[in-house]
């Protein structure tokens, strides 16, 4: 349970470091999509004077020498830190007994290092920032009185969806059921049911108390950030203003484009993919990535690197380790035929195990995004102009592909996304997506420019995002002023 401060600023004189106040952040180490916000939010933050220190667990952790600036103090839910180990090998088996069992077992060891932290007396710690799903955080702030801001690394629009699980279980929305998937949703128009935000878990009420203690907390803390821009979100944002009284909210994204030289990732990626871009046409490529966790049959692999072939579009594939449920390397999987078309003409595909992604998004070459519609990916895609083909997993990613193909219409979704993937299916989307112009891709293009506009002038001064980063200072400052008071 140890709390030790693994790293300390090198670039900042101690003299310095006192006078500032102090932030201390806590992101869900589950998946690269919970870690990267809440990094990014921390970089940001300390760019506007703040010192960070980042409270992280022994597992998916973030490198400390790729971010000098901060401090580092890692916990581990046991004294055996084979222990931490188990529950990371075990993690994707059943997603939310994992989280709900982070929420149990990291209890003591946050409150021991957060309260360790508190006593330092080196700086004053104004409050701390932790990622919702950890909602026994909120607890510990009010136990040893220091207030507490959210991060939700997901979109508002589907926080409200999360956040309407009472109802949707009252009405008989929810478990969903099979012959109800078309069933429209009035309550959270344009959602169906097949759109709502679940995942496949041992125990359905595991996710229930998970989503209504994430909610709940939520409401006691003092502020929400979320990394997404007015213009995009603005009636969910109302909304969340509306049923969320005293908690001050701030849409500040998006976060990639506030540090866009810096990266978070805490997978190793294979910029090589970006020479091969740099020898692409313009809006010729599509690249296809699934995120960190989303998986598929072999079959299915098989059949999207021949749909991709047979588009005849250059591709750039994110095939990382476990994409493959069978466990199976992707190299013993792709056929022959394939691999010898890969080989014999180069510049037809290129396939790495991770990607750059926001450098690849912004590239030039770039034309198209496969996505598995994670909040990440699909931001990013908006930032950066660049349409989707979307085929969403489980939760978020739900609501996530419904808006960016039938609220924003910057892409749209395969036919049938519970259906196994066939190269003909695949071949069909990619070339729609990438097609040449006519009317109705066109209209798409112009809705993908208008938000790529919008998304950089947020960030201006005057703009949604710059506005209410402003405020978040002016809500932490005024943490600061009680503590000394």
């Amino acid at each position: 349970m140890e709390c030790s401060d693994e790293h300390t600023s090198t670039t900042t004189s101690s003299t310095i470091t006192r006078k500032r106040p102090r932030l201390v952040l806590f992101p869900c180490p589950y998946l690269q999509g919970h870690i990267n916000p809440m990094l990014q939010l921390a970089t940001l933050l300390h760019s506007k004077g703040f010192s960070i220190t980042i409270i992280h667990t022994r597992f998916n952790s973030p490198n400390p020498s790729d971010y000098p600036h901060f401090h580092f103090a890692p916990i581990s839910s046991s004294p055996d830190s084979d222990i931490d180990q188990f529950h990371l090998q075990h993690s994707t088996s059943d997603i939310i007994a994992f989280i709900s069992a982070l929420n149990v077992k990291f209890l003591n060891p946050f409150r021991d290092c957060l309260t360790r932290l508190l006593s330092d007396g080196d700086t004053t710690i104004a409050c701390v920032i932790t990622d919702a799903l950890m909602h026994f955080t909120q607890d510990v702030a009010n136990n040893l009185h220091i207030p507490r801001i959210v991060l939700r690394t997901s979109s508002p629009t589907s926080f409200v969806v999360f956040a309407a699980y009472p109802l949707l279980l009252q009405k008989g929305y929810l478990p969903v059921q099979d012959s109800e998937l078309e069933k429209p949703v009035p309550e959270l128009s344009p959602l169906k049911v097949k759109d709502l935000p679940t995942i496949k878990t041992k125990d359905p009420e595991l996710l229930y108390e998970l989503v209504i203690q994430m909610i709940e907390k939520t409401k006691s803390s003092s502020g929400l950030i979320f990394n997404s821009f007015e213009s995009l979100e603005h009636l969910a944002l109302d909304t969340i203003r509306r049923d969320f009284t005293g908690v001050s909210i701030f849409p500040i994204g998006p976060f990639h484009k506030w540090s866009p030289a810096s990266s978070s990732s805490i997978l190793g990626e294979d910029r090589s993919c970006i020479f091969w871009l740099d020898e692409q046409a313009p809006k010729s490529v599509i690249y296809v990535s699934f995120g960190s966790l989303a998986d598929m049959e072999e079959t299915e692999l098989v059949e999207t690197a021949w749909g991709l072939v047979n588009s005849g579009r250059p591709f750039l594939w994110v095939v990382r380790p476990g994409l493959v449920r069978s466990g199976s390397t992707v190299e013993h999987l792709l056929p022959d035929e394939f691999q010898e078309m890969m080989r014999s003409t180069g510049n037809r595909g290129c396939l790495v195990k991770w990607a750059p992604q926001e450098q690849v998004l912004a590239h030039p070459a770039v034309g198209g995004f496969w996505t598995h519609n994670g909040w990440n990916s699909t931001l990013e895609g908006v930032s950066e102009g660049v349409p989707m083909l979307c085929r969403p997993c489980f939760t978020d990613q739900l609501v996530n592909a419904r808006y960016a193909s039938d609220v924003w219409k910057v892409g749209f979704q395969f036919d049938e996304r519970r259906r196994p993937l066939e190269r003909g299916d695949v071949e069909k989307a990619v070339k729609r997506l990438m097609k040449d112009a006519d009317d109705d891709h066109e209209a798409m293009m112009a809705r993908v420019r208008d938000l790529k506009h919008k998304a950089a002038n947020c960030l201006k001064k005057g703009g949604s995002s710059y506005e209410s980063i402003e405020k978040l200072i002016d809500l932490i400052m005024s943490f600061q002023i009680d503590h000394s008071s």
